[in-house]
């Protein structure tokens, strides 16, 4: 090992981190403000709804180009551009007067945290051996779960006793010690001269992602079934089909199609989007049952959700470690089998569960996660080769914002449509589900619970079959003495 080159690695971690931990804690700590927005930006919450929106949508569809042009450009330049970008935001965030520059600015603010959210997990896996990257991703996975739970509480916290414009004010301090910190010790990236940044491919994808984004964004508000649902994914199938024509003619594609022929990076995508699909389907779910089931106030509520991404903190950087030693099959098929244990396990949810047989309950789903994901990561950007690490590490942050955007928009919908069919009730959308029965709010969600159950169970096997063949592959590579 090349103890020079991995000097700095340590303080690196310390930096993507830092920036991982303000990128996704700015996806939650606005939502807990959005009635203060409403009230003192003189708005509507339709309006104010885009000030999420916006941002998760721009830090989609932008995460596969800035991977590639890191690719092309280099890795560190872009990150600490990013994250000028994403303080630039904040701070014209805090000072908006007018909700329409505050959703301007937070698409600026998104913008930057493209570039954080696609480069960490690349700069890791170039900072550090491949006998320690499954412990440095466990680690800022533990900063990801912290800005989850951290997000609602912070918010609260300034709500209560500043104002909201330290929402964003926030972020400055942290980025004030990180950027700093990037400048000294991240890695060098060196420019690859002899390469082209693919524009068309770019844009194909930028509308592909758009229109399969914006048709998730209606199927909360119209319903799965709706026209501008409906059309809008088709319309993402056909940009889809000339994305992929268009990218096998080009030399220098936006995404390489042949990554997607090595077995366990194409499974390892797909059954971690899967994961996010699964979790953000849950954590949209559980407030209504906590709150309108249980009767429970938003702050026991949020105490009893914090299990998951406490487990999850727990767990994955002890797993993260696991992998450095033992490898990545074992812990990725145990985390897939404990998520969907954990979720089959949710039919034992009832309108009469206590707060501790909940945390009970609930506890297994994070304790998978976190077996799951560090490993999953690890072994995703080990398959990439050098040249390609920034677009497999923008493929890995998209999993993430494109399961939960999916997970959130899909099981709420498959979920109102069976409250609304078990009571025969009228009407749709969440207003009229949560004046159902309780017990036929129950009953839908044990349907949702063991339909995300069956998928990761699929997930597990799929896993194991990966597993399996490397392991006859091994055997037949042994050269006989």
């Amino acid at each position: 090992m090349d103890s020079t080159k991995y000097s700095g690695k340590w303080l690196v971690l310390l930096s993507v981190s830092f920036g991982v931990f303000l990128a996704t804690i700015d996806s939650s700590i606005v939502n807990i403000s959005l009635p203060t927005f409403v009230k003192e930006l003189n708005t509507s919450l339709s309006s104010v709804q885009w000030v999420v929106l916006s941002y998760l949508l721009t830090i989609t569809v932008l995460m596969p180009g800035i991977g590639r042009l890191a690719d092309i450009l280099g890795k560190k330049s872009l990150y600490i551009l990013g994250f000028s970008i994403f303080l630039t935001g904040s701070l014209l965030c805090g000072i908006s007067t007018q909700i329409q520059w505050l959703i301007v600015f937070r698409i600026l603010q998104a913008i930057g945290g493209a570039f954080i959210m696609a480069l960490g997990p690349a700069l890791l896996a170039q900072s550090f051996p491949p006998d320690e990257r499954g412990r440095a991703l466990g680690i800022n996975g533990l900063a990801v779960s912290l800005g989850i739970i951290c997000g609602p509480t912070l918010g609260g916290i300034i709500l209560q006793n500043l104002s909201w414009h330290w929402i964003f004010f926030v972020n400055l301090p942290v980025g004030a010690i990180a950027i700093p910190i990037a400048l000294s010790y991240l890695p060098e990236s060196h420019r690859n001269h002899g390469e082209y940044f693919d524009l068309t491919g770019a844009f194909l994808l930028f509308l592909t992602l758009s229109s399969l984004l914006f048709s998730m964004t209606f199927a909360q508000s119209s319903g799965l079934v709706s026209f501008e649902t409906i059309g809008l994914l088709l319309l993402c199938l056909v940009f889809l089909m000339i994305f992929i024509q268009v990218e096998k003619r080009v030399r220098q594609p936006v995404i390489d199609l042949k990554l997607f022929s090595n077995q366990i990076l194409r499974i390892n995508l797909i059954t971690g989007f899967l994961t996010f699909v699964a979790s953000a389907g849950l954590i949209f779910l559980m407030p209504f049952y906590l709150q309108n089931v249980l009767g429970y106030n938003p702050q026991l509520a949020g105490m009893l959700m914090a299990v998951f991404p406490v487990m999850l903190g727990i767990t994955g950087p002890i797993s993260g470690w696991l992998s450095d030693r033992f490898g990545f099959h074992l812990l990725t098929v145990t985390g897939l089998g404990i998520l969907s244990i954990g979720y089959f396990g949710l039919i034992r949810l009832t309108p009469n569960t206590s707060a501790i047989e909940f945390a009970l309950i609930y506890l297994p789903i994070g304790l998978g996660m976190g077996l799951f994901q560090s490993p999953n990561n690890s072994s995703i950007l080990s398959a990439a080769s050098a040249g390609r690490l920034g677009v497999v590490s923008s493929l890995l942050a998209i999993t993430r914002t494109l399961g939960q955007t999916c997970g959130t928009a899909i099981i709420g919908s498959i979920w109102a449509i069976l409250v609304i069919h078990k009571s025969g009730i009228g009407g749709s959308g969440l207003n009229n589900v949560t004046l159902a029965p309780v017990v036929d709010q129950v009953y839908s969600l044990h349907i949702v619970a063991a339909i995300l159950g069956f998928l990761l169970f699929i997930a597990t096997i799929l896993s194991l079959l990966i597993w399996l063949k490397e392991y006859r592959n091994s055997k037949i590579n042994i050269p006989s003495t």
